[in-house]
């Protein structure tokens, strides 16, 4: 069995590393028509919408999507640097966990525009490699965050 003081470190470093990854690379393929490819990345929907005119849903979308999880992240790392409640307890405590409710989000929207997509006929849509990388930073940290709380019981 891994030591939880050996794996927490890769955990660290993995969890950053897919979501950015998962921000850049595309998230979905649309092929409309056989002729027609677009495979947007989640900034580059985020960009897209923006300059669409769609300010709102952009600043939304980028604060979810983008600002929540790098903020979850950071938590997450302070809490791992600061060595028994230091000072990272209280974001740790108080708002990773509500930042964690919001962390699959983005995938289960992606899957629910897939299954939107192919079923009015209007295009075919297929999931690319920026969604798993995105859905795995969201795995790591989770687990990153429950593996504190075990952590953090009797030993």
């Amino acid at each position: 069995m891994v030591k939880l003081a050996l794996l927490k470190p890769v955990l660290l470093v993995a969890a950053p590393f897919f979501l950015a990854l998962g921000l850049v690379l595309p998230l979905i393929r649309f092929e409309k028509l056989y002729f027609f490819d677009e495979t947007p990345s989640l900034i580059g929907i985020v960009a897209s919408l923006w300059s669409g005119g769609d300010m709102l849903l952009a600043a939304i979308v980028a604060l979810v999507s983008i600002v929540l999880p790098v903020c979850k992240m950071i938590g997450l790392a302070v809490e791992a640097a600061a060595a028994g409640g230091g000072t990272g307890s209280w974001f740790y405590r108080h708002a990773v966990p509500y930042l964690s409710k919001w962390s699959m989000m983005d995938v289960l929207l992606v899957a629910i525009v897939i299954a939107a997509a192919k079923t009015t006929g209007l295009a075919d849509a297929f999931t690319q490699p920026g969604l798993w990388c995105y859905a795995a930073s969201t795995i790591i940290s989770g687990l990153l965050h429950s593996l504190k709380g075990n952590a953090s019981g009797p030993k």
